[in-house]
């Protein structure tokens, strides 16, 4: 299974969901591709990845060959990072946020999603779930693949290559926030996550 965690006030209609979506079906591959839309509400939106992620890692055991990996960017990131260490599972990390309760507290109050256009409001309970889900150490820092752009002009890159010392990473100079080019590194993410889409030769 390949899981793509969106970010913050995002949803599966935004760029890299789409261009990942877009390259998995072109292979044929799209039966084992999930983007949900998550909830606001951070316990909320942990509840659904772990509906997903627990049943995978299962099936997983019964099939050591099956393969479970998180694909997370900004927040989608931080949740992954979450269940990376709690199920032993891949993780892709996409301009990830290091500490999304301290950006939220900028948000407070009402908001409404770009994408969905669903008003929501974001309470310190929202922010205090967050911090609950923050991991102090990378346990397994093989099981990472860090992307970063410098260019990001929501996140400091910096704070991610601080985190996630050890973590085999891919780091560019300029971009943005939502990783200009991220179509570029499809094959070598897609490769990473042990899902083979060999390029069709015509």
């Amino acid at each position: 299974m390949l899981l793509y965690i969106h970010g913050f006030n995002s949803s599966p209609a935004s760029f890299k969901a789409s261009l990942l979506k877009q390259y998995v079906e072109s292979r044929h591959r799209a039966e084992c591709l999930h983007i949900p839309l998550l909830s606001c509400v951070p316990d909320k939106a942990m509840a659904q990845l772990v509906a997903l992620v627990e049943p995978a890692v299962a099936s997983r055991k019964q099939k050591p060959g099956k393969q479970v990996c998180l694909i997370g960017s900004s927040l989608g990131g931080y949740y992954a990072t979450w269940l990376a260490e709690q199920y032993d599972c891949r993780a892709v990390l996409v301009n990830p946020a290091v500490r999304p309760y301290d950006l939220l507290k900028n948000y407070l109050g009402n908001n409404v999603n770009f994408y969905t256009g669903e008003s929501y409001e974001i309470t310190s309970e929202h922010i205090e779930q967050l911090r609950a889900l923050e991991v102090a150490r990378i346990s397994k820092p093989d099981r990472y693949l860090l992307m970063l752009q410098t260019g990001d002009e929501v996140l400091d890159y910096k704070l991610a290559i601080e985190k996630y010392p050890a973590v085999p990473s891919i780091v560019e100079e300029g971009g943005g926030h939502e990783f200009i080019g991220f179509d570029r590194h499809l094959e070598t993410v897609l490769a990473f996550c042990g899902i083979n889409c060999l390029k069709n030769y015509s």
